[in-house]
């Protein structure tokens, strides 16, 4: 009786949470631009999902996406891909914390007073 009351349970729980299938959303405008001399891209969906893009012939793209957390929170990203890097810019993303003063001072210390080695071979 109790594996019974217990499977039920389980099988109200299961029915009871709520599913979202992002499987199914669907795409509100899209934009596909590719020309000789860079491109531009964007894409909406209906689940708040966006993202919009544009490049350069040399390689450089500027762009931006952004999607609605489970927490309801919108999240953005914007982004630069160049040269330097891929260089990312969020209020979302995380941030080191600062260094500690006594670390700080430690590495400033080492940085005067390391010792100089002779390398002789």
């Amino acid at each position: 009786m109790f594996k019974l009351v217990l499977i039920c349970a389980v099988i109200g729980m299961a029915v009871a949470l709520p599913v979202s299938d992002e499987s199914k959303a669907q795409v509100i405008s899209r934009k596909d631009d590719v020309r000789a001399d860079g491109f531009d891209a964007s894409l909406e969906t209906d689940n708040k999902i966006s993202r919009a893009e544009s490049g350069d012939e040399k390689g450089n793209i500027h762009g931006s996406f952004s999607w609605i957390s489970p927490e309801g929170e919108l999240i953005e990203v914007k982004y630069v891909a160049d040269e330097n890097g891929y260089q990312p810019v969020s209020a979302s993303l995380p941030v080191a914390p600062p260094i500690p003063e006594a670390i700080q001072r430690s590495l400033e210390w080492i940085a005067v007073n390391a010792p100089k080695l002779d390398r002789k071979n």
